[in-house]
């Protein structure tokens, strides 16, 4: 069952970084009117939130600082600079080697204890690893959800 969770999270976000490579850089960057956040923030968004929420939540780092461009793209935040082709480039490797580092480290039981939490997204108690992973395939496709209709505004 999980192989398939993982297969589903690594093919949604293969569709979303097809996405990403069908614009321009000045495309991924621009905020529409009437809007917060961008294309890529919304990218890096769900590259950064399963790292933080499977190794944060589980104990296994302490806290989110050393997950790459965590600061940038964490919840609450929103874009403050100009992202460039080089971490545009550098998200769509994480997107997918994160993933696959957590199944890896999920398959070697590095997950073992979880702190109950509440999602923001969904309002809803996280209490196992499995219901994190779950939970990120909604999480992502929201998110790419906003990117494709962002990709219309841009």
């Amino acid at each position: 069952m999980m192989n398939e969770v993982f297969d589903f999270i690594i093919n949604s976000r293969k569709a979303f970084i097809k996405l990403i490579d069908d614009l321009t850089i000045e495309e991924l960057n621009k905020i529409p009117d009437g809007y917060n956040n961008n294309i890529i923030w919304n990218f890096g968004h769900i590259v950064v939130s399963t790292q933080t929420l499977c190794y944060v939540r589980t104990g296994v780092l302490q806290d989110a600082a050393s997950v790459k461009f965590n600061e940038y793209y964490k919840k609450d935040t929103k874009p403050t600079y100009t992202v460039t082709e080089e971490e545009v480039a550098e998200l769509k490797a994480i997107a997918l080697e994160s993933i696959e580092k957590i199944k890896e480290d999920y398959a070697n039981g590095k997950f073992s204890s979880i702190t109950p939490f509440t999602t923001a997204t969904y309002g809803v108690q996280m209490n196992s690893i499995e219901e994190i992973l779950i939970t990120t395939i909604g999480h992502d496709n929201v998110h790419q959800g906003y990117a494709w209709a962002l990709k219309k505004l841009v």
